[in-house]
Formats: structure tokens, C-alpha cells, sequence
């Protein structure tokens, strides 16, 4: 017999994690309280811990990526409608 796999949410595991941190409970105290097993608590503890600086990076490397691309996407179509206006305005002989 085979248990289902569950799964969790980002907010419970950051909760969880930073009552580990917390240290005020023992992991099992923990691992009871929210039906976790110890082993993925301490799991948990450790990514918070290392990978919690990260917060306060002032960029995401991926949004960034993003942006620069949708920017350069918007740009190319600006240039293209630029080029359409003026190609319609000499064969239509429209003049500004």
C-alpha cells in the first residue's frame, strides 16, 4: 500500500522553517504540531537559512531577463509601425 505524495505550500514551508529557526520548539514538537516529518523540517531550516539572503536581492535575475526582452520586443514593433506609417504616407501622398 502506497501513501499519497502531499503537497505543500511555500507559505506553510516558510512558516514551518522559521519556527525551526525560531528554536522556542524542539523539530519534533514541530514535526507533531504540523504532521511534518523531523527530517523535512530540518530540510526546510536549511534552505531558509541559505538561501534567505535572497529576499533582499533589489532584482530578480529572471524578471529582469524578461523585461529586458519584452522591451526589446516593443521596440522592433515600434520601428516596424514607424515604417509602415511613412511607406502609407508616400503611397497614400499624405504630408505633415
Amino acid at each position: 500500500m502506497s501513501r499519497k505524495r502531499t503537497y505543500r505550500t511555500k507559505e506553510f514551508k516558510f512558516k514551518v522553517a522559521i519556527e525551526a529557526v525560531k528554536g522556542q520548539k524542539q523539530i519534533a514538537e514541530i514535526a507533531e504540531e504540523y504532521k511534518v516529518h523531523p527530517n523535512q523540517i530540518s530540510t526546510w531550516k536549511k534552505e531558509l537559512l541559505e538561501k534567505g539572503s535572497s529576499i533582499f536581492d533589489k532584482k530578480d535575475l529572471g524578471q529582469e531577463k524578461k523585461a529586458e526582452a519584452e522591451k526589446d520586443f516593443l521596440y522592433k514593433k515600434v520601428g516596424e509601425q514607424a515604417i509602415q506609417i511613412e511607406w502609407l504616407k508616400k503611397n497614400l501622398g499624405i504630408t505633415q
